[in-house]
């Protein structure tokens, strides 16, 4: 049976483990002698305390809720600013010098200023999440709608359509394939901004949970929150990218990159 490009090879799982066989060994020999490094044994057994006691459930579930619901706000706001910038040339010109001016900014800079305005919390963190992916879906909407043929959107106003049915009806079933990618793109952006946040200034979260970790001088359980992080954003990503090859099939292809 030929198995589908697309799925995954588990042959790629072969240096991480050869990595944590090498490293569990050092340890074990006793090279591994620093206060701050932890061996995988060790680490493994970190993480299962955290999951004993609630600790990793809890900040998982913080850190995740504002990262969705930052990537559906600032998702959703892309959304409709792309569109409208893909449709309306005018409307784009008049507004590239002012995406362009704020978009650079990184999101990190931006933290005091949301601090002084929502505050700690869920409220800031969503927000900066927001900020951060609207960009991402802003621009590669913009150009799944540009890239859209004229000839469907001269179909469409033969056919009499509104602007509201023509966005439905005509542009975004042409241009949604990109739009996924867009927004599988944003959502790796999302929990990195999120956990970025969580360690700068927000007492929630994976983010936080780490860096309390770190100053209890607990490397066992800095770097089993870090090995979480990672796996989450691993399978937030191998999710989304069986959606898009479920939902898009060929049309998935239109990707840059895996």
């Amino acid at each position: 049976m030929i198995r589908p490009g697309w799925a995954l090879d588990w042959r790629g799982a072969v240096i991480p483990v050869g990595f944590l066989v090498v490293a569990q060994a050092v340890s074990l020999l006793g090279f591994l002698t620093s206060d701050n490094l932890a061996a995988p044994i060790d680490i493994a057994l970190g993480w299962w305390e955290a999951v004993a006691d609630g600790t990793l459930v809890m900040r998982t579930h913080e850190t995740l809720t504002s990262a969705l619901a930052g990537l559906a706000f600032g998702g959703s706001i892309g959304l409709i600013l792309g569109v409208v910038f893909g449709l309306f040339r005018v409307v784009d010109r008049l507004m590239t010098l002012t995406v362009e001016a704020v978009r650079p900014i990184p999101s990190a800079a931006v933290i005091p200023l949301f601090m002084m305005i929502f505050g700690l919390g869920y409220a800031m963190e969503l927000s900066i999440v927001a900020f951060s992916v609207c960009w991402t879906i802003l621009i590669l909407t913009r150009a799944a709608v540009a890239g859209i043929d004229p000839p469907l959107l001269e179909v469409s106003r033969a056919l009499g359509f509104g602007f509201a049915a023509r966005v439905w009806k005509i542009v975004l079933p042409a241009a949604l394939p990109r739009i996924f990618v867009a927004f599988r793109l944003a959502a790796a952006i999302a929990l990195i901004v999120a956990v970025t946040v969580e360690v700068a200034a927000n007492p929630q979260g994976l983010g936080y949970s780490m860096m309390f970790a770190q100053q209890s001088l607990r490397p066992d359980l800095t770097f089993a929150f870090l090995v979480w992080i990672g796996l989450l954003g691993w399978a937030l990503n191998a999710a989304l990218l069986w959606a898009q090859r479920r939902l898009f099939g060929r049309a998935a292809m239109v990707e840059a990159a895996p």
